[in-house]
């Protein structure tokens, strides 16, 4: 498709609305602070659910009444910040579109570009005080990037896809950006639920009218789920306190005759003096109020000397909050896991085990003190056992105790294998003494082994070691070397088995094919008939095989 009609504009917007209801859960789930006004999903999806419930009332498929509808809707339905700023967006990138087929000129990607640019304008200056690392910042890179990409993109799949990839991009940065979505551990809960809607025209310029799909946006969150799919947000201290008391938002409409745009100005300034998170935004038609203060009742009053109130809701944020912090507190329990991991494969087996947080690092990678106590601090539990599982982490780990007010229990295991073997032998019904003998005993039961690549020349236990040779070490010495890692692996396992070995596990990392590791598996399964060997992938960095032998 290279030049956008009007019923194309009707199937993306209806895609856009049916992709994001699908998964405006996962969306509620990145919200920083989930009070009423924090629903970003339920939110934007109400307000993309009243621009079609608009399309649906016109019957003509000229863009202009189309823009007008979408833009109409947008501001009737808007919800909550997320809700309003994406109306913003859409008024602007309507406007644009209205302005080129007004003007004869085809809307092509340099026009829809340029719309998406437009939008992004139009909602930084409804923001009075505009954020970095939000949907903002998301829209606006997003449309840089357009201009860019319809330069040499006449293709509108094409142009979307780019323009997808590149907000995906910025979205994985917000945490950079905003410290309280790097504390949370998650993306800007607006920006996902933008991408998603434009994941939504993307189906429908493809002409898959088919939206009934789940996104899988774990990737987004590094809070983990409990068995109830519950997102810990840990201490209270996640949970900023709340300032303005109460969320109110209405809609101003059928205006006073004497009511100016020069009035709605003011009104927006009088609001900012009531409280925060102030938008204010329409014309002499409908305008849109959103402000989070202590006096809603004052917010009203004001609004009234303008016009008729209509949607008026008003949602008291601090008996949410309580009523949050009250869950948490009874559902606290007594123990939890707090891990050290690094590569896909490796984490989700500690996931699966049942560990509470999984810091990213390791060898090279080493997670500070603060990155420790801050994971025990998200972890809604009484007692934390941590297991480093590198030696370089042990000595972060124990001064990580003195950091949190938690009882902090740091198991000293010095690999992957050891804690995946430590983890295995958790019991959340035994006491801590208990679970602690029990984490000791379990890594006594394993031996370590991993395979990479050496980073100098050097002489070491009996092996002349050259730079990019591979070799295999366990915790004590390096016990065999080689050209390639399956060579080594094997070696290695060779040099590491005993009698009482029966289980062998091989973790294969980043830069091992599949088809390789099980010919490993194999040879090994040969050499020991009586052992059961398994491969997983790791993924990890660094080390091309970490190796389990019990």
């Amino acid at each position: 498709m290279k030049n956008l009609s009007g019923p194309s504009l009707r199937k993306m917007f209806t895609g856009g609305y049916g992709l994001l209801d699908k998964n405006k859960a996962q969306v509620d789930a990145l919200n920083v602070f989930p009070v009423p006004d924090g629903d970003t999903g339920i939110n934007m999806t109400l307000t993309l659910k009243s621009v079609v419930k608009e399309l649906d009332n016109i019957t003509t498929n000229d863009v202009t009444a189309l823009g007008e509808a979408i833009a109409r809707g947008a501001l009737k339905g808007a919800r909550g910040n997320s809700g309003v700023i994406l109306s913003q967006i859409l008024k602007g990138m309507m406007s644009e579109l209205a302005a080129i087929k007004q003007g004869a000129e085809e809307a092509n990607t340099k026009a829809f570009a340029r719309a998406m640019e437009k939008g992004a304008s139009v909602a930084y200056k409804a923001v009075t005080v505009p954020k970095e690392g939000t949907i903002l910042t998301v829209i606006r890179y997003m449309a840089d990037e357009a201009k860019k990409i319809s330069r040499h993109n006449d293709d509108f799949e094409k142009f979307f896809e780019q323009v997808i990839k590149k907000g995906e991009e910025i979205l994985a940065q917000t945490p950079e950006m905003l410290p309280v979505l790097k504390k949370a551990g998650v993306v800007d809960a607006g920006g996902r639920g933008l991408l998603i809607m434009f994941m939504g025209f993307l189906s429908a310029v493809k002409g898959d009218e088919n939206v009934n799909i789940q996104l899988d946006l774990d990737r987004d969150s590094n809070r983990l789920s409990d068995g109830g799919g519950n997102s810990h947000l840990a201490e209270d201290d996640v949970l900023a306190e709340i300032e303005f008391a109460y969320c109110t938002e209405f809609n101003i409409v059928h205006m006073h005759k004497a009511t100016t745009m020069a009035n709605i100005a003011f009104l927006n300034d009088k609001l900012q003096k009531m409280g925060d998170s102030v938008i204010c935004v329409g014309d002499l038609s409908n305008v849109k109020v959103h402000v989070h203060t202590n006096n809603p009742g004052e917010a009203v009053t004001a609004a009234l000397n303008l016009g008729e109130i209509v949607n008026l809701k008003v949602d008291n944020m601090l008996e949410q909050n309580r009523e949050l912090r009250a869950s948490m507190k009874i559902s606290e329990k007594d123990q939890g896991m707090v891990v050290v991991a690094a590569g896909e494969g490796i984490i989700n087996v500690f996931k699966d085990l049942g560990c509470d947080y999984v810091i990213k690092g390791g060898q090279t990678m080493n997670p500070s003190a603060e990155d420790i106590a801050e994971a025990a601090r998200r972890v809604h539990a009484k007692n934390i056992f941590v297991f480093p599982n590198n030696s370089n982490i042990f000595l972060a780990a124990r001064h990580a105790q003195a950091l949190v007010d938690k009882n902090i229990i740091v198991i000293p295991t010095k690999s992957i294998n050891e804690g995946v073997s430590a983890c295995i032998a958790f019991n959340p019904e035994a006491t801590i003494e208990e679970n602690t003998e029990q984490f000791l005993s379990a890594m006594e039961c394993v031996k370590s082994g991993a395979v990479t690549t050496a980073s100098r020349t050097t002489k070491m236990d009996r092996f002349e070691i050259k730079q990019g040779e591979i070799i295999g070490l366990n915790d004590k010495a390096i016990l065999a070397k080689g050209k390639t890692t399956s060579e080594v692996a094997v070696k290695l396992v060779e040099k590491m088995m005993d009698e009482s070995i029966v289980n062998v596990t091989m973790f294969f990392g980043a830069d091992v094919r599949e088809k390789d590791a099980h010919a490993v598996q194999d040879k090994l399964a040969v050499k020991f008939p009586n052992c059961e060997i398994n491969t997983v992938n790791g993924g990890q960095p660094v080390y091309s095989y970490l190796i389990s032998l019990e």
